[in-house]
């Protein structure tokens, strides 16, 4: 099988203080990889921002996506461009610039180093509606990850047509692909009695 599939339970992931907040790595690669280090290839994260206003930390070399996913959250990139973000918008900069936040939120993260690139997209899973996607198939032979964070709710997952996975609130399901020969069926299922939100992090590295 050229695909390793991850779940990342809530109750499994480290979270930690910042000057702004509470900060909670869902995965890193490597693995044994150090956010303190700057020795990871990408890094998915989520954090609570409790402060009106903080500066982001600066981490050169590194490329960096945020989406909001509660509250409301304005970036002032110094000599750059600024943007106001509502709920599941995305914002793309540098982790060398200087970064001034605005607004109390809890956002998601996603950390590149060089020569990897990525995206983020939100995906509302209404009750009892299905959402189908498939893994990247990339062309130059690099390896690709999909993760998958359940905002809010419950969802049931199948990935190549294998038994359904239950997620939950907080889950995170990674899908690591070293040789993506093929195309990988992803569906989603919310089963439950309430309205599901998504986050899909895709990364080529």
């Amino acid at each position: 099988m050229s695909y390793s599939i991850q779940l990342i339970r809530k109750n499994e992931q480290t979270s930690n203080e910042w000057s702004g907040g509470l900060t909670t790595q869902l995965a890193i690669y490597p693995e044994d990889a150090d956010y303190k280090e700057r020795n990871f290839k990408w890094r998915i994260s989520s954090a609570v921002v409790e402060l009106e206003e903080s500066v982001f930390t600066v981490i050169p070399g590194i490329h960096r996506l945020i989406m909001v996913i509660d509250g409301e959250m304005t970036l002032e990139h110094e000599g750059h461009h600024h943007i106001h973000l509502k709920p599941y918008e995305l914002d793309r900069f540098s982790g060398s610039w200087t970064t001034r936040s605005f607004g109390k939120v809890r956002d998601f993260n996603l950390m590149l180093a060089e020569g990897c690139s990525g995206d983020l997209k939100a995906i509302p899973v209404e009750k009892g509606g299905y959402y189908e996607t498939i893994s990247m198939n990339n062309s130059d032979g690099r390896q690709t990850a999909e993760a998958f964070y359940c905002v809010n709710g419950q969802i049931h997952m199948t990935i190549d047509n294998q038994e359904a996975i239950v997620v939950e609130e907080g889950d995170l399901i990674l899908v690591n692909r070293e040789r993506p020969e093929t195309n990988i069926p992803i569906k989603l299922f919310n089963k439950a009695a309430a309205s599901a939100n998504v986050i899909r992090a895709s990364v080529i590295f």
